[in-house]
């Protein structure tokens, strides 16, 4: 029998991420690690809110 040690109490708080509001939706959502790059750029959602929208 293994005994591994408990990482109940050793919980980090998440460091937040940036949030913008969809143009299309209104919705918030969060940066995602492919957007690294063109962050600055996002406007949409997701890709449904970047073809309706017009």
């Amino acid at each position: 029998m293994h005994h591994y040690p408990s990482r109940l109490g050793r919980r980090r708080a998440k460091p937040s991420k940036p949030t913008k509001r969809c143009c299309r939706c209104g919705l918030p959502f969060e940066w995602r690690k492919k957007w690294a790059r063109c962050w600055d750029e996002v406007k949409y959602c997701s890709k449904r809110c970047r073809n309706n929208s017009n």
